[in-house]
């Protein structure tokens, strides 16, 4: 399994369920690293998609304690019911959000990490794999600057 994450210089992730700061060459990323894969995702961040819609070209698979249905969705009640189910995609995808990311982690063994060169205020965050014994950098995939912050997207990978 793998992931996908945008995050600050501090590994942060969000505030308040949303991005607070997102670049188009970040957004382009990810539709065309998850286009045509399962993707897992906490209830709370459907919340922040388009329209609470889900994502197009993508098996979207929404993991939540609490709702039993939604229309464009696979729920899983669990974390390792979502697990189970993704070992029958080609290719899977953790999307966020946080506590989704933090449960997840070791069960993937790739992660596109999308670092932005600028800290904001967040109040959720993402480990920071550079420090993680398990977790090594291993790509540069892509490097830029957009609107004043630079960013460089990565491929990490289970040691």
């Amino acid at each position: 399994m793998e992931l996908i994450v945008a995050v600050y210089a501090d590994w942060g992730i969000g505030k308040d369920g949303t991005q607070p700061v997102a670049l188009r060459a970040d957004r382009k990323f990810f539709r065309e690293t998850t286009r045509g894969a399962m993707v897992i995702v906490g209830r709370k961040t459907v919340d922040d998609f388009p329209g609470k819609k889900p994502l197009p070209n993508r098996e979207n698979v929404v993991i939540s304690r609490t709702v039993t249905e939604m229309p464009g969705f696979t729920v899983c009640r669990s974390v390792e019911e979502a697990v189970q189910y993704a070992k029958n995609a080609p290719r899977a995808m953790v999307i966020g959000g946080g506590r989704i990311y933090e449960e997840m982690l070791p069960y993937c063994d790739q992660a596109y990490i999308t670092k932005l060169g600028c800290t904001v205020e967040c109040d959720t965050y993402f480990p920071n794999l550079d420090e993680h014994p398990d977790w090594v950098a291993s790509t540069l995939l892509e490097q830029g600057e957009e609107d004043g912050i630079s960013y460089e997207m990565w491929l990490y990978t289970r040691k």
